[in-house]
């Protein structure tokens, strides 16, 4: 990342505000496996992390975005200037281009998650719930709106309570005013009988109808108050409101106490509910670490941590069905466009068969070299040898592997014999070497291209092969030679050889994009002839075409040995039937070329 920009003015800016400014930078991100890490304009505004293919693009729209607020930012355990943001399924690999660079950018994303996301404080300051402020004014918890539902006899009795609460309000204040009148009554009698002392001792004496009796010592005369006379102008009936008060309250206690009631029966029903939810979500947990478990056994393909090598998190199972997956996917594609090649079949020409000397000398020593090993040592019979063990065995052809490594790589040398009926030896070795007819039999190639013709009977070729995910793609560079061996023996026959062989060349040096594998690849094949009965020409008929190939592949790179194991042991076999048909297809109804 060559800059970390704000589009926001740094001059007075309020903390929040600064927060939901645009910043913008330059990272590297994962796209796929074919165009790999790709330079891209990170933009995060709020908590919105959104990607451009360049700067002056922004204004065509972002090319995706994600949110930030329940978003995991995880730094790359071995690469010190990766970090991955994951939500849910969706993973964005991004780099920057120091550990320096890739903290800032850590930091403030993770700056901006907890002040813009969901659940921080300023989040709930933006967030308002209607429910909340509801629940609030009417003084109820959200809960009880849920719980209603099913027990509306608490909701009638905190109705009932309502109700109670205004009448004994209105009792209170009667009672109140009752009791100020009393007090202003007494105050009176007080006076009224401070004054009487001082002229006759009167005094007031209760009797059995309620009234009051005044008596004066000085005199036989009696006046005679009734407790009507309190009530004065209130009009307030002392006894009634005092029953009404007892029975309001005693309605009050006994609506609380079924209340504490329904309440007791609810607490355990949602204790209940709680033990349920607290063992469902224990039950989750477990889940979600199985799944955890499971989800690292099980990446999801697409990461980079997921590609070929030694620390590649996919297991070895997993790595031959994708692997297994792409080939049968090949195979699919490859049916189609043969029966494409089929009604457009072209005519042969072989060419005469001449030599010339190879050029550049420094490959004729090494070419010499390859086609004697392979005439002294490819043709030996393997079926004494026990280093060598039989793969696959259908009718004439016979596949056997010799298992070897060498740091961990795997470079089994394997080894084919097959009879092939209505074709020669010439012809055999013509299609497998003349690059015209290459992309009609030969299916894994995506591109080759023919470096250097050092004579008419031999090329450096420059192979690209197609990639089986989740192995990389791999090229090879080689000299490919095709010869007659002329017999020793006249009862032999001669032998026909194509050789293949891996060199070095100043204008294709490996390339990061490929891993350059090495190959030492030769098809020999002789013709074996029945003498036809009498006087007739030779047939295709009589012909037989003995096949031998040999192949030493070293991958270039690591890979675990029991899928290369299983996909050689798988391919070799389909190869070898599926060009010796092309062959036998192509020579059909053609002369016959010894």
């Amino acid at each position: 990342m060559s800059d970390f920009s704000s589009s926001g003015s740094d001059e007075d800016l309020d903390p929040e505000l600064e927060l939901l400014d645009e910043l913008g930078g330059k990272l590297s991100k994962w796209t796929n496996y074919i165009h790999g890490w790709q330079d891209r304009w990170i933009v995060l505004k709020g908590n919105i992390l959104s990607y451009y293919r360049s700067a002056d693009e922004k204004e065509y729209g972002c090319r995706g975005s994600i949110c930030l607020s329940k978003a995991v930012i995880t730094p790359h355990e071995f690469d010190e200037c990766r970090f991955d943001i994951s939500v849910n399924d969706s993973i964005w690999y991004l780099r920057a281009e120091n550990p320096l660079l890739r903290q800032q950018w850590i930091d403030t994303i993770e700056l901006h998650k907890a002040e813009s996301g969901y659940g921080s404080e300023s989040s709930l300051r933006r967030h308002g719930s209607l429910l909340s402020l509801t629940s609030a004014a009417s003084g109820l918890s959200t809960t009880s709106a849920s719980s209603f539902k099913k027990g509306y006899s608490l909701q009638e009795k905190l109705a009932e309570m309502e109700t109670f609460r205004d009448i004994l309000c209105r009792q209170v204040d009667t009672l109140q005013k009752y009791f100020d009148n009393c007090a202003d009554i007494d105050s009176k009698d007080e006076l009224h009988r401070d004054k009487a002392s001082e002229d006759e001792e009167d005094f007031l004496t209760s009797r059995p109808d309620g009234n009051y009796l005044l008596n004066n010592n000085n005199s036989s005369k009696e006046k005679l108050f009734s407790v009507d006379s309190l009530k004065g102008s209130l009009g307030i009936d002392f006894k009634g409101e005092a029953i009404t008060f007892k029975a309001t309250t005693a309605g009050i206690l006994s609506t609380l106490s079924h209340c504490i009631d329904i309440l007791v029966k609810r607490e355990e029903s949602w204790q209940r509910r709680l033990d349920k939810e607290i063992e469902r979500r224990r039950r989750a947990e477990d889940a979600y670490k199985a799944a955890l478990t499971e989800l690292k056994k099980k990446p999801h393909y697409g990461g980079p941590d997921y590609e070929e090598g030694p620390n590649s998190l996919i297991n070895e199972e997993e790595f031959f069905d994708a692997v297994e997956a792409a080939l049968d996917k090949h195979d699919q594609i490859e049916e189609q466009s043969h029966a494409e090649r089929s009604r457009a079949s072209r005519q042969i020409s072989l060419p005469p068969d001449t030599y010339s000397s190879i050029s550049p000398p420094k490959y004729l020593t090494k070419v010499e070299e390859m086609v004697q090993s392979h005439m002294t040592y490819s043709l030996q019979d393997v079926g004494g040898d026990a280093n060598w063990q039989l793969l696959v065995e259908e009718g004439d052809m016979k596949v056997y592997r010799r298992e070897v490594e060498e740091n961990g790589i795997v470079l089994d040398p394997l080894k084919a014999t097959h009879a092939v009926k209505g074709v020669t030896g010439h012809e055999v070795c013509h299609y497998f070497w003349d690059t015209a007819f290459r992309n009609d039999w030969e299916t894994t190639i995506e591109s080759f291209q023919v470096v250097e013709t050092l004579s008419d009977k031999a090329v450096i070729i420059h192979q690209t092969h197609k990639r089986v995910w989740p192995a990389s793609q791999r090229d090879v560079l080689y000299v490919s030679v095709i010869r007659k061996i002329l017999s020793t023996n006249e009862n032999d026959p001669d032998t026909w050889l194509v050789c293949n062989f891996s060199v070095d060349h100043d204008s294709y040096p490996p390339s990061a994009r490929c891993i350059r594998a090495k190959i030492n690849v030769a098809m020999i094949c002789q013709t074996l002839i029945s003498p036809p009965e009498g006087d007739k020409e030779i047939t295709r008929d009589n012909i037989l075409c003995k096949i031998t190939y040999v192949a030493n592949v070293n991958p270039g790179g690591w890979a675990p040995a029991s899928v290369l194991r299983a996909i050689a042991k798988r391919e070799y076999p389909k190869f070898l039937k599926r060009f010796t048909s092309y062959v036998q297809e192509k020579s059909s109804g053609e002369a016959i070329l010894f």
